[in-house]
């Protein structure tokens, strides 16, 4: 048996978790805090709420060790892209360090992006699909972009091969939502709004090659609501805009590459809506909500690849 633990600091959320092979993961995480009518956070308060809230955390974590760690995995920056930087990651990255120096274990470096995908592998029980090329998407608020996903040693490097040329998609219902005296962040609730539609509004998706555009469905939905239309009902379009582009996407790029497993990961994919449709159309592999948010799961698990 061993444990490996997993750091991330994303934008959103701190998050630690634990990966033991003998009894699973178990996960410690906390939304950085956003005043109400606000759609984010500059980078500069979101290092300070994790400089704050990560030590709680990490604690929490060792304090329920079943055996000395293993490893450590954390999440450097967002992509692996050249030059991909966000100052949250700092945050983790230097509790890494200084864990791995003190307790003499590695601690691996991997990207935001890199955890998302492993997280979705992991908990739909496709870990397997790492050995082979596969196509990934990872659809949250700051990401929308497909990705073919290629064997690199024991875990697999995203080269993008499509994405959104303007709005991401969780920024889409986050801004949609919020307009609509939701909370932030605001999928969950736009979901719950969405399900007391009584009638679809036609959609149709902007599409260039491989990529999307979301900023029009944008301005559709405040229009909507300007015209008077049911809250419901603009939720539901809302969420039909990014299954039409997410479905434009995965179409294109399949068409290029040949058939290919189809991961799909990030916090917008926990929607049932959207998860419904991916699963009929192309099988997709999903991972539940608790694994579908930014979450350390997949770093730690990314570091018992790594490790192992």
């Amino acid at each position: 048996m061993s444990v490996f633990l997993g750091l991330d600091t994303s934008n959103y959320t701190t998050s630690v978790a634990v990966y033991d092979t003998g009894a699973g993961v178990q996960q410690y995480k906390r939304l950085l805090p956003v005043a109400p009518g606000e759609r984010g956070l500059r980078q500069s308060d979101a290092v300070f709420h994790h400089t704050r809230q990560l030590p709680e955390l990490v604690e929490q974590a060792l304090t329920h060790l079943s055996a000395p760690l293993t490893a450590i995995g954390v999440s450097v920056r967002p992509t692996q892209e050249e030059k991909s930087y966000m100052p949250c990651f700092l945050a983790g990255q230097g509790v890494a360090r200084a864990l791995s120096a003190a307790l003499g274990v590695p601690a691996f470096p991997f990207s935001h992006q890199q955890g998302h995908v492993a997280a979705a592998l992991f908990d739909s029980g496709a870990s397997s699909l790492r050995t082979a090329p596969f196509l990934a998407f990872h659809v949250s608020g700051g990401t929308t972009q497909a990705l073919l996903a290629e064997p690199e040693g024991p875990v697999f490097r995203c080269t993008p091969v499509a994405s959104s040329a303007d709005l991401k998609a969780g920024q889409l219902i986050d801004r949609v939502g919020v307009r609509m005296g939701l909370s932030f962040p605001a999928g969950p609730a736009l979901e719950k709004l969405a399900a007391a539609a009584d009638r679809e509004i036609p959609v149709r998706p902007s599409m260039d090659g491989n990529n999307c555009h979301l900023s029009g469905a944008e301005n559709q939905c405040v229009r909507l609501l300007e015209e008077g239309e049911k809250p419901a009902n603009v939720a539901l379009f809302c969420l039909r805009c990014v299954q039409a582009a997410l479905d434009g996407m995965t179409r294109a790029v399949l068409r290029q590459t040949g058939p290919l497993p189809v991961v799909y990961a990030g916090g917008v994919m926990s929607n049932r809506i959207l998860r419904d449709h991916f699963e009929k159309q192309f099988g997709g592999r999903f991972a539940s909500p608790a694994f579908s948010s930014d979450n350390a799961a997949g770093v730690a698990v990314l570091a018992a690849w790594q490790y192992e």
